[in-house]
């Protein structure tokens, strides 16, 4: 299903704010509600639109420290790589992980407490899976930007 420009600006919105209504769509984009319902339930039935969150202030939770971990395996058989992939899906505190190419097998986004909760995730967690070889951590500093919108209009850089 090719995305028209409609639908481009549904999901933008969406995106922005997963709130917003039917209605309030449909007032955005000079339509009216009807056609923007059936447009989003086809986005959603076609898998454009995955799911509807809520995005937390890592901080006020308790989520004080946010590191990328890149992560080398000692063996690389499909078998142990799905294996990996298995296991580190299972870990809370694992937002966001990346099958990779490059001098790393996998980077893994993850969001503790502090630098004793990451040592009690990384000796009581990582290290006690297979295959681990060796692990890079990059501990942030400062949020720059954070986003998690995609963009879908056309602009131009």
């Amino acid at each position: 299903m090719a995305l028209d420009n409609i639908d481009r600006q549904i999901l933008a919105l969406l995106q922005e704010n997963a709130k917003l209504t039917n209605k309030e769509i449909a007032a955005q984009l000079g339509l009216t509600t009807t056609p923007i319902y059936e447009r989003i339930k086809r986005l959603e039935k076609r898998g454009f639109i995955k799911k509807y969150v809520a995005l937390v202030d890592r901080k006020k939770v308790g989520m004080g420290l946010m590191a990328f971990l890149s992560v080398s395996l000692k063996e690389h058989s499909k078998k142990v790589l799905l294996k990996f992939e298995q296991e580190i899906v299972k870990f809370p505190k694992v937002l966001e992980c990346y099958h990779i190419a490059g001098q790393y097998d996998f980077i893994l986004k993850i969001m503790v407490e502090d630098m004793q909760d990451y040592h009690n995730f990384t000796f009581n967690r990582l290290a006690t899976m297979d295959n681990i070889g060796h692990v890079q951590s990059d501990f942030v500093m400062n949020d720059i930007k954070l986003s998690t919108e995609v963009p879908v209009l056309e602009t131009e850089d």
